[in-house]
């Protein structure tokens, strides 16, 4: 009788756990990571397979590239080479399974495989096979390994985590869903390595590329902006966004590739840094490269790389759109880690990638990998874009003073410790933040706390042209702003002189955006203070959430104090910027400890009203893998002080720690309210 062969069994179960990608089996595509033997068995029909006369041969291929693989007796493996073997304890003849293993060095991407059974008579019988492969953080050899196993959880397989806004002084956590196993969202970022433009130039020098995570990631970094390609996000800077989606109100990944890969790769509208990042740690994680998301606050945007951002002022404390560097409250990117046999010894680890379009490298919107090590010591001779990334974290700040008429600077002085003053990612396994700093810059007093720092600007010599001031001044918040209660403030004149003087005081609050310049003042006071010699006075102010809800919301505000001595026209500028604690949704679980898969939850979500006067919106609830699709519910409107409870339930469908999130995007003020809660699925 002939041999035939009638089914071949990917044996998906036991593949997708010995290579921890069960979570993809939704896609029901075999997926393994390199350097690792995935197994294949084969039904045959005819008769059984006899060792003696009949031989399996294995043809692997992506693209137009392939390779044949005798099949061997042998288990050894090398880590260089592809290889196909037998077990030979554990062999049926009439279910004949082998073991296929890539090199360490394999290309990440779709693959197909034929495996021909060779009789006696020369018979050959051949059937087709697929699967998908992914970097192997979890395989020494492999550029991406990354040692410790709560960093592999962590930073590949978790499917959320927090984002860092805010202010240095009061950091807001923001959940997101990476969503990397929820449906279609495996396929659309093996897509995005398709429709590069690297694949549509050359598809074998592509496929060649793959099997460096150097190449890739700047693959990746290029296609999340749409500035050069057919990338993912269309940036939005403007506060216009009615032609797609305020960038606030995204809340996971997921959401953003499937409108992506739906539209035919046509732009998601619309991405900031944080949507960027994010949906790039999404890929790079399905790709089997760690990665996770990193806020540097009081970013530089150095425009003409003097490591110097120069902010204007006038006279009465109005911050100035005079300059085209700035100062980005906050900036998010990417780290991923790898080595870098690129660049010699002692640049391994973790790498800057940045996907928001600022500055073009190598011709085109992308920035890094930067090793993080390289930042730190300066070392601006190497690959990829270190300077940029250096003065986002170090550069100095030198802030003018000029005239009414805006002709004629009037004082100069600068800041050497505000940019780059903190740089966090999430904490593994714990929802708080880790503070990096150290990571990215010598600090003088490393430490895993946040302290608030009061934002003068220290007299130089060197800027002083030559006149000692005979007065300073200090600006500080008592406390971090919580929505629906004032802004509490001080600021402290000193007379430094023996004689009494009479000092003109402005103050002056501008909303404004995390990356942009303040928009017009919305609060301003102004007063002559009388000093004693060598006397110390302390003013206390308010700004009332009357006077800040309406211009605020998420934006942030800038606070600043010019006190001007009428006698030597001396004058001296002190600033903070900050924002204002949204409140936050509470999350709580019914049976907490009760939560398995495929079994109904229920949970509830709270929020309390802290304005001064009526909000209404729309709340989203989510949870990848705990929740087939997000649920949306329209709150009427809530009077001040007034409390809202939804009721909402969910169904887990895989285990482990997972994340519900809500969101309320409030419709008559600018501010989306989150929360987020961890639950625990376990298995019965």
């Amino acid at each position: 009788m002939e041999l035939k062969i009638q089914n071949v069994n990917l044996e998906l179960p036991e593949n997708l756990q010995r290579h921890r990608t069960t979570g993809f089996s939704s896609s029901r595509v075999l997926v393994v990571r390199r350097g690792t033997p995935f197994r294949v068995t084969l039904q045959l029909a005819g008769r059984p397979f006899n060792p003696q006369t009949d031989s399996l041969r294995i043809k692997v291929m992506i693209g137009h590239l392939y390779v044949v693989l005798p099949v061997t007796f042998s288990k050894r493996e090398l880590s260089s080479q592809w290889k196909a073997f037998i077990d030979p304890e554990d062999f049926n003849l009439w279910r004949p399974s082998f073991f296929i293993t890539s090199p360490t060095s394999a290309s990440v991407g779709n693959y197909t495989f034929q495996v021909s059974v060779f009789t006696q008579n020369s018979q050959r019988i051949c059937a087709l096979g697929k699967f998908t492969l992914l970097c192997n953080p979890w395989c020494s050899e492999d550029a991406v390994y990354i040692p410790f196993e709560d960093q592999r959880q962590e930073y590949v397989q978790s499917d959320s985590g927090l984002l860092f806004m805010g202010t240095c002084m009061n950091v807001v956590s923001r959940p997101w869903s990476f969503d990397q196993y929820e449906p279609s969202v495996l396929e659309a970022c093996l897509n995005l390595l398709q429709i590069s433009p690297q694949h549509q130039k050359n598809k074998r020098m592509d496929y060649m590329n793959r099997s460096n995570p150097v190449y890739i990631s700047r693959v990746v970094s290029a296609m999340i902006n749409c500035e050069d390609d057919r990338g993912v996000l269309k940036g939005n800077w403007s506060g216009d966004f009615k032609q797609g989606i305020n960038p606030s109100m995204w809340t996971g990944s997921g959401d953003i590739l499937e409108q992506w890969a739906r539209s035919g790769f046509s732009p998601v509208k619309y991405g900031q840094c944080w949507v960027y990042a994010a949906v790039m740690c999404t890929v790079m994680r399905v790709l089997g490269i760690p990665c996770r998301v990193v806020t540097n606050f009081n970013s530089a945007h150095d425009t003409n790389e003097n490591l110097v951002i120069e902010e204007y002022y006038s006279e009465t404390g109005q911050k100035l759109n005079l300059s085209r560097d700035s100062i980005w409250n906050f900036h998010v990117w990417v780290e991923c880690w790898m080595s870098r046999n690129d660049l010699g010894t002692g640049m391994d680890g973790w790498q800057v990638l940045d996907p928001t379009p600022q500055e073009r490298s190598g011709g085109v919107f992308c920035c890094g990998p930067a090793p993080v090590k390289a930042i730190r010591n300066r070392r601006i001779d190497l690959f990829y874009d270190i300077p940029f990334v250096y003065a986002e974290v170090n550069a100095d700040i030198h802030t003018i003073i000029l005239s009414r008429a805006q002709s004629e600077v009037v004082s100069v002085s600068k800041d050497t410790e505000r940019v780059g003053a903190l740089i966090c990612t999430k904490a593994i396994g714990l929802p708080r933040l880790q503070n990096i700093t150290g990571d990215y810059k010598h600090v003088k007093s490393p430490t895993s706390t946040i302290t608030s720092r009061t934002s003068t600007i220290s007299d130089d010599s060197a800027f002083s042209r030559g006149k000692p001031k005979g007065v300073l001044v200090f600006l500080a918040l008592d406390k971090s702003p919580i929505a629906g209660e004032p802004v509490s403030f001080f600021v402290k004149l000193v007379n430094k002189q023996s004689v009494a003087k009479m000092v003109k005081v402005h103050l002056n609050a501008q909303a404004k955006e995390y990356n942009h310049g303040p928009s017009d003042t919305f609060w301003e006071k102004h007063g002559v203070i009388e000093l004693a010699p060598r006397e110390v006075k302390v003013l206390h102010e308010q700004i009332l959430p009357g006077q800040y809800e309406d211009v605020v919301g998420d934006d942030l505000i800038n606070l600043a104090v010019v006190a001007v001595d009428p006698t030597s026209q001396d004058r001296v500028l002190a600033s903070e910027e900050f924002n204002i604690a949204a409140p936050q949704l509470n999350i709580q679980i019914a049976d907490e400890g009760s939560v398995m898969p495929n079994k109904e939850q229920t949970a509830t979500v709270t929020f309390t009203n802290p304005f001064s006067h009526p909000v209404s919106g729309v709340l989203a609830v989510a949870g990848a893998s705990l929740m087939h699709s997000k649920a949306y519910f329209r709150m009427l409107p809530l009077h001040p002080g007034g409390t809202v409870v939804q009721q909402i339930t969910f169904t887990p469908s895989m285990l482990g720690n997972k994340m519900l999130q809500a969101s309320l995007s409030l419709t008559n003020i600018n501010v989306t309210v989150t929360g987020f809660k961890m639950v625990s699925v376990r298995s019965a």
